[in-house]
């Protein structure tokens, strides 16, 4: 099975070690969502634009773990979408983003520092 990640899991970043024995297939430009910058980590929702993501091959050990990562916050739901690498799970943020930022450049890698 396949994962497509597009913030805080990705290479380098602050839970990427949850990806650890994953093995990554690449880049993907997934058009269709946008994406929001709740502080620690983004937010993916439906709409108009694009996110920079990366898509890795996992077994369902990490699946488990990475659901008990987000259903800690209870703020995603998990959605089956297509890739160029197959069909893969994003986790989709499910509350309200009213007055949250949006990172228009859909790359949660160069988005800009927020004001504290």
């Amino acid at each position: 099975m396949r994962i497509i990640v597009y913030g805080s899991l990705r290479r380098k970043q602050g839970n990427s070690h949850w990806m650890t024995n994953a093995q990554w297939l690449g880049d993907h430009e997934l058009e269709g969502f946008n994406l929001y910058d709740l502080g620690q980590y983004p937010a993916a929702v439906p709409g108009e634009g694009t996110i920079y993501c990366e898509v890795y091959r996992i077994n369902a050990g990490i699946l488990a773990e990475l659901d008990e990562l987000k259903s800690n916050t209870k703020d995603y739901r998990r959605e089956l979408i297509a890739t160029p690498y197959g069909s893969a799970w994003i986790y989709i943020y499910k509350r309200s983003l009213e007055g949250v930022p949006r990172i228009a450049s859909g790359n949660w890698l160069t988005r800009e520092p927020r004001a504290e």
